[in-house]
């Protein structure tokens, strides 16, 4: 655009009329649209109104009139993007608060004297609370601004002289606010410099104007509405003392901020969504020529803000990132997190502009507050060529095409999904079943439901549905419960197998989550994610008890993407230490982090293996992955808070075994590990030993999320009676002149798992040379069967089934198998000593001819059987896993076979 364009009344009646009202205007418009319009130059504007002897509240309004007609000018030229004029007018508004606060607060610590908190004894000052899109950063240039007044304590001013008048703080700042709504808002001669609207205070227009901070937390407390959690997200401090700030804060976050994620957030969303959608609709009934608002209308600015704080709602009480007061903020973090797709976010992002872009041309025509567009053709037209279209009907088309987008992303989380999941058995259209207490009538149900056993299923829900926690509940939970229960009966239903047992998994953990309405909301507003969790809990028990553990895993379920995405450990890692940094100071919350992202990962890791996207082989690389990620983690928070630590990073190493050691971990494998450090200082040993304790610690402690692992360190030199942590040139030595054949045995197992990376590489020499040792052949067999007769009498098996880890044949024989062949030959093989599993040693010895090479191929895959099978009892929540002999006699015979052939 020209400037000849800006100037004439087709683009801005506002900017002629100010620019043509006095000659000088021009040429300072020119010089201000020569710049990037930044709030650091508001100040240095103001002085040259100042010293021109113009008084603060015409001069604040003259430099309001020409940043504005700047930024049309700017941003009609392209010279300014959106980010340049919301940061500018948002700026504007704080610098004009600040500015005349500071100039008021003088006249009345003047008249009345300093006003004094009754409890501290300190001056008090008034926080300025800038809302809605001035606590976001992003007003419009016709904005009007939503603030509150808060002041720290009651108390009285303090005054120095008779001319002075006391007053309480209450009136005080009452008094102080008028004066500074007036200074911003009234309209002199040179105009206004914001409009303020003061109604989302305490109680709204019936309510004090300033409120401390006590009356503050009792309103939000006693009375704060589901909607005022939305106006308060925004709430940004603009003046006031940083204690006062940081005081509000802490009232105003849990009020916001579920510690929970909050789904009912949705529900009060929609129906404030939903009000304002009748009000529009009212509005544009009565006059049709507004029934293109780019504000409220369908699609329109407020549905994207909408979409980005309902993220916030629900999940902002756990993850401080999703905080933030700016909508253009919040989706490029939602984007980071997955909890949107980049596409989705690039589409709400451009749409978000050209919508605030169209808003801010409808408003250049006369400074009007407005957000329809304009009925007359001329003033259609003007706006349509600003936003650098050449006829309305080409603007219309793109505003059309930007609110479908908006509005389908809006539907797809907002429309009410309450409806039943289709595809399953029985009467999904017929109505829910209510008489719970009858228990003739529920087993009729269950049964035209499809229940093989309906007398069994019915008398298992009324037993919870009867439940004392159950009974205790609010109406509302009961009637959504109710809800719940009528849809689940019908997902298992479909399914003909273990009916009664999945639903008594089912309803075990309808009753856990009972009290907890944001979960009911969960699973209510998302009814694909309770088809999801019944198919889980039909899949596998140890599924259901985890799940009912952890219900805080549920928004796992919510989205695919997420859910069957591939780890990303670097970015994994990345997360924990940020979490963990966030927390630092508090143990407490870093340990429930921990436990929560293990948690979350497993369930993800969980969720794929169901589905059968994973291999227990992949699963277990995983899985160990995971715990290495988390033992790092922990060492460096722990010692961290270690008090007198002499280095900053500890020379310290955790040194995995068994399950862990192998990488063949499960999902309740404890952590059989050994601590190393190398280290001269003389308080080493005890500020090492202080760390492996604390380590223990952390890991195995029930905290409000439950526990880390469960850790084993009777691996460690000498057992029970040896030191929990052990210096490196001990270990070696120990492990050369001391260790017991079992013990090298375990060492074939064993890894560096995580600390100092150097004494990790210590311990894979030592480990090396230890595998490498020449051994007496006959020794070492005798040795090696001594230690398995050991292990299977104190695993007697009387069942008359096969144990799979345990029975000769078996995974324990084949372990033993390998360890003596790595012990027995690694001297003249050292590639044996890898710590590569045992199928892949197995294979490599049928390569170098310790071993036949198809019988170890045979055995090898008779492992990958047993550990599949083990895999899967285990799902089933069962602790030995046994089989049926004739389902593995091959393989048994197999492994026995080479056992005679190794080791008889």
């Amino acid at each position: 655009m020209t400037n000849s364009f800006l100037t004439s009344n087709v683009a801005s009646r506002f900017y002629a009329r100010w620019v043509n009202a006095d000659p000088s205007r021009r040429q300072a418009v020119d010089s201000l649209a020569g710049l990037s319009i930044t709030p650091d130059i508001f100040a240095r504007l103001l002085q040259n109104e100042t010293d021109a002897g113009m008084p603060l509240l015409r001069a604040m309004r003259r430099v309001r009139n020409l940043v504005i007609c700047g930024l049309i000018e700017r941003d009609l030229s392209g010279k300014a993007d959106l980010d340049e004029v919301l940061t500018a007018v948002t700026g504007l508004a704080d610098f004009a608060v600040q500015a005349h606060l500071a100039e008021l607060m003088t006249e009345m610590t003047a008249a009345h004297g300093v006003p004094i908190g009754r409890e501290s004894g300190e001056p008090q000052e008034m926080i300025v609370l800038g809302m809605g899109k001035m606590g976001g950063g992003e007003l419009n240039v016709s904005s009007d601004i939503d603030l509150i007044f808060v002041y720290g304590e009651e108390g009285e001013t303090r005054i120095d002289n008779e001319a002075q008048r006391q007053l309480s703080n209450h009136e005080f700042f009452i008094r102080l606010g008028k004066k500074l709504i007036h200074a911003i808002s009234e309209i002199l001669e040179d105009g206004f410099t914001f409009r303020v609207d003061m109604a989302l205070r305490p109680n709204g227009a019936s309510g004090p104007l300033a409120c401390s901070l006590a009356m503050v937390e009792e309103y939000l407390i006693v009375q704060g509405r589901e909607w005022e959690r939305y106006a308060w997200v925004k709430a940004r401090a603009v003046t006031g003392r940083p204690e006062d700030i940081a005081a509000l804060d802490q009232i105003v976050q849990p009020f916001v901020y579920r510690r929970y994620l909050d789904f009912g957030a949705i529900e009060a969303l929609r129906k404030m969504h939903g009000q304002i959608r009748a009000e529009v609709k009212r509005q544009e009934a009565r006059h049709p020529e507004r029934a293109k608002n780019v504000k409220l209308g369908r699609g329109g600015i407020r549905e994207i803000e909408f979409l980005s704080q309902v993220f916030q709602l629900i999940r902002g009480g756990r993850d401080p990132e999703l905080r933030d007061r700016s909508t253009r903020r919040t989706l490029h973090t939602l984007a980071a997190k997955d909890l949107l797709t980049g596409e989705e976010v690039t589409q709400l992002l451009d749409a978000y502009t050209f919508l605030r872009n169209f808003e801010h041309r409808l408003q250049y025509l006369d400074d009007a507050q407005t957000h329809t567009f304009p009925a007359n053709p001329d003033d259609q037209l003007a706006v349509a060529k600003m936003m650098g279209y050449e006829d309305v009907h080409a603007l219309l088309d793109a505003f059309d095409r930007v609110r479908g987008i908006v509005a389908g992303q809006f539907d797809a989380m907002f429309e009410d999904k309450r409806e039943a999941p289709s595809g399953h058995a029985g009467d999904g259209d017929a109505a829910p079943f209510s008489d719970w207490d009858n228990l003739e009538a529920l087993s009729a149900h269950l049964r035209s439901l499809g229940f093989a056993d309906a007398q069994a299923a019915a008398r298992r829900t009324q037993a919870t549905w009867h439940s004392p926690k159950l009974q205790s509940l609010p109406d509302a939970s009961r009637g959504k419960l109710a809800g719940l229960v009528n849809i689940a009966l019908r997902l298992i239903a479909g399914h003909e197998e273990d009916q009664v047992a999945t639903l008594g998994r089912l309803l075990d953990f309808f009753e856990a989550i009972a009290r907890r309405a944001a979960y009911l909301a969960l699973l209510t507003e998302f009814p694909h994610t309770l088809a999801r969790v019944a198919r889980m809990m039909r899949a596998s028990d140890w599924t259901a008890k985890y799940l009912t553990q952890h219900p805080i895993l549920l928004d796992e379920l919510l989205e695919d993407r997420t859910l069957k995405a591939a780890p990303d450990w670097p970015a994994f890692t990345a997360e924990v230490k940020r979490q963990l940094d966030a927390a630092e100071g508090d143990p407490e919350r870093q340990m429930n982090v921990l436990r929560e992202l293990h948690h979350a990962q497993v369930f993800r890791l969980l969720a794929q293996d169901l589905e059968g996207d994973l291999t227990v082989e992949r699963l277990a690389d995983h899985l160990s992955t995971l715990a290495d990620v988390l033992v790092e983690a922990t060492i460096g928070a722990v010692w961290r808070m270690i008090p007198n630590r002499h280095v900053e990073v500890p020379k310290f190493a955790v040194i995995a075994y068994g399950k862990l050691g192998g990488k063949e971990l499960g999902y309740a494998s404890d952590l059989d590990v050994i601590f190393l450090f190398d280290d001269d200082h003389p308080d080493a040993p005890a500020l090492y030993a202080k760390l492996a304790q604390r380590f223990i610690t952390w890991m195995t402690s029930h905290t409000p999320s439950g526990i880390l692992f469960d850790i084993d360190i009777a691996l460690r030199p000498d057992g029970a009676s040896g030191l929990l942590v052990s210096k490196v040139a001990s270990f070696e030595k120990y492990q050369r002149t001391s260790a017991w054949v079992w013990e090298h045995q375990a060492l074939t197992r064993a890894r560096f798992c995580a600390g100092d990376a150097a004494i990790g590489a210590q311990f894979e020499a030592i480990r090396e040379a230890v595998l490498r040792q020449e051994r007496d052949a006959d020794k070492l067999k005798t040795e090696v069967q001594a230690m398995r007769r050991k292990m299977r009498e104190a695993h007697p098996n009387r069942s008359g089934q096969f144990d799979l880890k345990h029975d000769a044949g078996g995974m324990i024989d084949i372990e033993f198998i390998v360890q003596f062949l790595v012990l027995r030959h690694a001297a003249a093989h050292p590639q044996l000593t890898a710590d590569i599993g045992n199928i892949a040693l197995l294979r490599l010895c049928g390569e170098l001819g310790l071993i036949d090479k198809a019988l170890g191929e045979q055995v090898a895959s008779a492992y990958r059987t047993f550990r599949k099978l083990q895999h899967q009892i285990r799902l089933q929540g069962h602790d030995r896993a046994r089989v049926p002999l004739d389902k593995v006699a091959n393989e048994a015979a197999e492994v026995r076979t080479l056992w005679a052939a190794v080791l008889a």
